[in-house]
């Protein structure tokens, strides 16, 4: 039993950002890699696109405002799924048809992480949308989503059609934003080291032993 105190790390991140799915796989290895030392890790919300509407957007509208036309996003895509596939993840960016705004998304990574699953629901959505292009905008696709890790469809969609946990997602996305925070992945250690972008999973692991050795000198 490790008497070390845990170290806490926040990970904010958005489940559409790609880099953030390399992120979420690099950080994974990293805390393999440093298995010995006791972490506490929570997934903070972030929208990396706040102006897409609830009901989301067509892929290609998208495209077009943030890159100019999906033609341009093609040769930005092709960095992104090389390093995907460098992590044994796959980025199939023509299969993605919908944009969706991702605070009901965040809900439901923040109802699973009550049941102690919200890597595993953060991961299922991701794959959803970056593997399979599955449309994360459809209660039926987030319900399916939920049931795929356990949790319960029929109460997941019923939650989903109110307002539950909206004004607190929100804020804790706001509450990022006005510390700073203005790229993801950004992983967040002890409360006030930060460490931004998809950084190598051996890098990681360093500043995770480092950070911890410091909070239990000062423990």
């Amino acid at each position: 039993m490790s008497t070390l105190k845990p170290l806490q790390i926040d990970i904010v991140s958005d489940v559409v950002c790609p880099w953030c799915y390399i992120g979420k796989k690099r950080i994974e290895d990293a805390l393999a890699l440093a298995s010995d030392v006791p972490v506490e890790v929570h997934w903070r919300p972030f929208f990396l696109n706040p102006w897409v509407p609830r009901e989301g957007i067509s892929r290609d509208e998208y495209l077009t405002k943030k890159f100019g036309s999906p033609e341009a996003y093609k040769n930005i895509a092709g960095r992104v799924v090389a390093a995907a596939a460098d992590e044994g993840l796959e980025y199939n960016s023509d299969r993605v048809k919908r944009q969706p705004n991702t605070i009901d998304c965040h809900r439901l990574i923040h109802w699973a992480d009550a049941e102690g699953k919200a890597a595993q629901m953060k991961q299922r959505l991701m794959e959803l949308y970056f593997r399979d292009g599955g449309d994360l905008t459809s209660t039926d696709v987030l319900a399916q989503a939920a049931a795929d890790i356990g949790m319960d469809a029929d109460s997941v969609r019923q939650r989903l059609a109110t307002d539950e946990d909206v004004g607190l997602i929100s804020a804790l996305a706001q509450d990022a934003s006005e510390k700073g925070i203005s790229g993801v992945p950004t992983f967040v250690f002890a409360q006030k080291y930060a460490v931004s972008g998809a950084q190598p999973a051996e890098q990681l692991a360093r500043a995770i032993r480092q950070i911890s050795a410091e909070i239990n000198q000062a423990a």
